[in-house]
């Protein structure tokens, strides 16, 4: 069954380097630590430049969703700017991540742990169809408007920074309605 996951639902948890706060949109198992999850995904806001939490075993990716721009340097070596025109990064856990900001950002994150899942990101335009590809699926509504999600017999309205959690028992087409477009993310998560 779906699980609606309105934002207004989701609470800020301060990292411990006061660099920003974390929303937690959902996890695998549910009420999971961060040392126990298969999965989990939420909000980032980073408020000042500093280093990442080190999380050896996960893979991430980072999707910029507000503010001007985010520039991470990788192992001390690899630079990368998320941006508008690039807005997304994939990189390990274990890496040395260090982030530069000059005004506060807004960043999607998906975790999973390696060797048990797998994850796949991408934005998607509502309206649109959505045909899944994995047996859990999260829509995240990261552009402004409404979404009206339709699968099988259930349908929920979405604003901005709302998720849809999807299960195995969930239509695997589902229609995406928006009066103008929207920015729609998708996380598949493989077990």
């Amino acid at each position: 069954m779906a699980t609606f996951i309105p934002q207004e639902c989701l609470r800020a948890a301060p990292w411990k380097n006061g660099g920003g706060s974390t929303m937690e949109i959902a996890i695998s198992p549910a009420g999971a630590s961060l040392m126990e999850f298969d999965w989990r995904i939420s909000l980032a806001t980073i408020t000042a430049s500093g280093p990442f939490s080190s999380f050896p075993g996960i893979d991430r990716s980072l999707m910029l969703l507000d503010g001007d721009s985010v520039q991470l340097t990788l192992d001390g070596t690899r630079k990368v700017t998320l941006s508008a025109a690039q807005p997304m990064l994939w990189f390990p856990g274990e890496a040395v991540v260090s982030a530069q900001v000059k005004g506060a950002t807004t960043d999607f994150n998906v975790m999973t742990r390696r060797d048990r899942c797998r994850h796949q990101l991408e934005k998607i335009t509502a309206p649109g169809r959505l045909a899944r590809r994995s047996a859990a699926t999260l829509l995240f509504v990261a552009g402004e408007g409404a979404v009206l999600a339709r699968g099988g017999e259930q349908q929920f309205v979405l604003a901005r920074y709302d998720a849809l959690l999807l299960d195995a028992d969930d239509a695997q087409e589902w229609r995406l309605d928006a009066l103008q477009r929207t920015a729609v993310l998708c996380v598949d998560l493989f077990t």
